[in-house]
């Protein structure tokens, strides 16, 4: 089997320069006993103890190691989907067939999980450590989730949050409810990074001599936010008129609008 990126990073990526003559700004490895400049071939790995010290680990230690599923993918359990914590989710990869000797488990595997509306808990070997990871149908392909182990996720103990005793007017929550429905539905396909594309028109400008940030774009930006604006004020007008609101669930409605648009606006 092989894995192949699921996911695509679209960020733009910066590098650092001399503000005076616009040099690259570059780093040298070197090190803290002599000095010498280090390429790549004269560096190795070492762990930290509590106290300091540096214990090295060759290639050769990591070598002898076992690691049972350097090969394979060993599935562990089926379990339902809803049963597993999404913030113990983590990279996703298409899993593909390498040959036709994987072909035949691949097919039934994906059959298996369709069917029984299961996903799979595997251990798989990446970056050589062994990792957890979740199995599911994706189309017509078997997608790999790298998990977080157990024991990485961090309780919430200790986190803040609101007091106890907060009292909430049943007319608040169903005007918050009313005011969910009135907003669902948009496809995620609609969604884009309207900052990245921004971005974008800035550097292709500043690369051709134009001024950083053309009226042309704040027009259309501008325009972005107050269609946004507009499409959010008639939501929350069918709210109202479809609830029958009036009072303090009007209160609560427009606070939540006004909340949602600072937040769209800010996020910027």
């Amino acid at each position: 089997m092989a894995l192949v990126p699921a996911t695509e990073d679209h960020s733009i990526s910066f590098r650092q320069i001399h503000t005076t003559d616009g040099g690259r700004v570059r780093y040298s490895k070197r090190c803290e006993l002599d000095g010498q400049e280090l390429s790549q071939a004269d560096m190795g790995r070492a762990y930290e103890t509590a106290t300091g010290t540096l214990v090295e680990v060759t290639d050769q230690d990591l070598d002898g190691m076992p690691l049972p599923t350097a090969k394979t993918i060993e599935i562990v359990s089926f379990v339902p989907a809803a049963s597993i914590d999404p913030i113990a989710v983590g990279t996703p990869y298409y899993l593909m067939a390498s040959g036709p000797a994987s072909a035949k488990p691949y097919v039934l595997l994906r059959m298996a999980l369709e069917r029984s509306s299961m996903v799979a808990v595997a251990k798989v070997a990446l970056r050589g450590r062994e990792r957890l990871a979740l199995l599911r149908v994706v189309g017509e392909a078997l997608c790999l989730h790298i998990m977080l182990w157990p024991d990485e996720l961090r309780s919430t103990d200790g986190v803040s949050t609101p007091p106890a005793d907060v009292s909430l007017p049943e007319e608040e929550v169903q005007a918050a409810v009313a005011l969910t429905e009135a907003l669902s539905g948009r496809p995620m396909e609609d969604l884009h990074d309207e900052y990245r594309a921004a971005l974008e028109a800035v550097i292709a400008a500043k690369a051709e001599g134009v001024r950083a940030q053309s009226p042309e774009l704040a027009e259309e930006l501008s325009g972005q936010v107050l269609d946004l604006m507009a499409a959010q004020e008639k939501s929350v007008q069918d709210v109202k008129a479809a609830c029958g609101a009036h009072g303090q669930e009007d209160a609560t409605v427009h606070e939540m609008n006004t909340v949602g648009l600072h937040a769209r606006r800010t996020s910027r």
